[in-house]
């Protein structure tokens, strides 16, 4: 791992005062899956009594079959922070398409209460030739029988624990929304959005992750961003090595324990 090191305890004084500040956790998921991907991380956070919710984006999951807008998903992804920031400080997480859009809400001019950010297997303008050959490989493999589903059976038998195997596609595949997803991707302005994030912000990313080609440039306009790189793991980070990213989450909840409680602390007392 690189530039920060992440423990698997989640014991210490930040979690002894999570009955004092309930962290709410919002998660969004990637291109073609849902809000199953993140099955064993809310497993993991109701353990230790943090409270989550995973949504859906438009044509994905529960609304699979409906046509894809990004207006919409950045939306829906504004929306699941304000409605959890009613209880407590929201650490927003996001992988893949989902770790752009939450990037996109946290460094919007407007943005909702965001107290932290993971952005997962995200460190991508995507643009170019780059966007170009991911479309083209996508529409490939929705060409092939039953939309290539045997191959990616193969792939997740082979690369993730028996434990998370099954999560990237129990909500079921967008195949209808992924095209229009990926073209639309290209509206984000991302480079204004990172220099407008201004709370915790951890990029994770698999060692052998193929969005890792911007990571420096990420670095750069956000500085104060530690990045994980997981060691042996591909761009399915979250599931393949769901202990670390789980211990990646501990960390960011302790940090935004600490940082609400200490601002809690520092506050006068009003004068009446």
């Amino acid at each position: 791992m690189s530039r920060s090191g992440v423990g698997g305890s989640s014991t210490g004084p930040a979690f002894s005062m999570l009955a004092a500040v309930n962290v709410q956790v919002v998660f969004v998921h990637g291109i073609r899956t849902s809000r199953t991907m993140w099955l064993s991380q809310e497993a993991h956070l109701e353990e230790r009594g943090i409270r989550s919710v995973a949504i859906d984006l438009p044509g994905h999951g529960a609304t699979l079959g409906d046509p894809f807008a990004i207006e919409k998903a950045l939306a829906a992804v504004d929306r699941a922070v304000r409605t959890a920031a009613v209880d407590g400080p929201v650490l927003l997480v996001g992988h893949s398409m989902g770790g752009l859009l939450a990037l996109s809400v946290a460094g919007s001019e407007e943005p909702p209460p965001v107290a932290g950010v993971v952005a997962a297997s995200c460190t991508a303008f995507p643009r170019g030739a780059a966007l170009r050959t991911y479309r083209l490989l996508a529409s490939a493999m929705n060409a092939l029988p039953g939309r290539g589903s045997w191959l990616t059976k193969r792939v997740l038998a082979a690369t993730l624990p028996v434990e998370t195997r099954e999560h990237f596609g129990a909500g079921g595949y967008a195949y209808d929304a992924q095209d229009a997803a990926l073209s639309s991707l290209v509206s984000l302005d991302l480079t204004a959005s990172l220099t407008r994030i201004g709370v915790p912000l951890w990029y994770v990313n698999g060692q052998w992750d193929q969005l890792r080609v911007n990571e420096a440039q990420f670095l750069r306009l956000t500085p104060h961003a530690e990045l994980i790189v997981v060691p042996r793991t591909t761009h399915l980070v979250t599931a393949m090595r769901p202990g670390i990213f789980n211990a990646v989450l501990d960390l960011a909840v302790a940090s935004i324990v600490t940082r609400e409680s200490e601002g809690a602390i520092s506050r006068p007392e009003p004068d009446y």
